[in-house]
């Protein structure tokens, strides 16, 4: 188990290591130093001299990835690609276009994320699970064929529609809520309280519909007929057997999303005025921004390469029999 871990630790590492040089060559290709300094100053009639003192003053004068003009090792050492880029493989995010310290940025905003990410995923993951077993209960019933109409409604509307209806219904038409908005400390109860159930409507059909395939899948099994033939009540066969042994799936997604709940929401987080690193990351992609967009790209794909990784740790708690060589 523990040479699995390290062989995967080190193809995460290799992971990481093309996303950052596939990430830095395609916004290069897109925005040139050339572009992103006219597009800092103020349009495209600057002069050249303006130009290239934004580039100077922001560490974007000099090549790409190899510097003829330098001697040794600094041909390569003297370039943008290892002062930007190569620091992201040590964690070490640097500064913003605008000379914002991005680490202390990514520190602040992670609480909110977190805030708004975890009730929305353990709640959602209940609710989903739970609605899941109900139409499973009732399977080929009226019930049931209600149920998967309703999933599909609601995995056909777009997540965005329910932000703004919920925005509509619940801050506008009855008050409830605020529209959004931030503060410290209990205050923010208020605040994320529409976030948290938008979230967990706009997931509720698709996550639904899956695990409900998964249980009816695991309803027709011998155990499970065994079980009934036991005398086991139905809710102990759903929850202590069929919902056991429909796990290693359920994992696969839950397990491997926990480290991204860091990485916020970027529309949600963006509508609802929340400061966390999802509108950090939409800010940065409306001002152009590079620094704080490969920074958050290259930290999401870390993140997920975490996630699998204990997904695939996670198989051997819930059943026993998996064991990797």
């Amino acid at each position: 188990m523990i040479r699995y871990v390290l062989r995967r630790l080190l193809y995460g590492v290799l992971i990481l290591f093309g996303v950052n040089l596939l990430t830095f060559v395609l916004f290069f290709a897109v925005n040139t130093p050339d572009d992103m300094a006219r597009l800092a100053i103020g349009g495209q009639r600057v002069s050249a001299e303006a130009v290239e003192q934004w580039k100077q003053v922001h560490g974007y004068d000099k090549p790409l990835f190899y510097n003829d003009q330098a001697t040794g090792s600094e041909a390569l050492t003297k370039t943008i690609f290892y002062e930007r880029s190569v620091p992201l493989l040590r964690f070490d995010f640097g500064f913003s276009d605008n000379g914002a310290d991005i680490t202390r940025e990514i520190k602040q905003r992670m609480g909110p994320s977190l805030a708004l990410a975890i009730p929305t995923f353990i709640l959602g993951l209940w609710a989903s699970i739970m609605f899941a077993l109900l139409l499973v209960f009732f399977r080929a019933t009226a019930v049931d064929f209600t149920g998967v109409v309703v999933c599909v409604v609601l995995l056909s509307i777009s997540g965005l529609f329910y932000i703004i209806a919920g925005q509509w219904m619940f801050a506008k038409v009855l008050r409830w809520v605020p529209y959004s908005g931030w503060l410290d400390g209990m205050q923010n109860i208020k605040f994320l309280i529409l976030p948290v159930l938008v979230g967990i409507i706009s997931r509720l059909g698709a996550e639904s519909r899956f695990y409900r395939s998964l249980f009816l899948e695991e309803a027709y099994k011998d155990y499970i007929r065994t079980a009934r033939a036991k005398g086991l009540s139905e809710q102990a066969v759903l929850f202590k057997h069929l919902l056991r042994n429909a796990m290693l799936p359920i994992l696969t997604g839950t397990v491997s999303a926990i480290p991204l709940l860091f990485m916020g929401s970027l529309i949600a987080e963006s509508f609802f005025g929340i400061p966390g690193l999802g509108s950090y990351t939409i800010d940065a992609i409306n001002a152009q921004d590079l620094s704080i967009v490969r920074a958050m790209v290259f930290l999401g794909s870390a993140l997920y390469i975490v996630g699998l990784i204990l997904a695939d740790i996670s198989y051997t708690v819930v059943d026993p029999r998996v064991r990797f060589e």
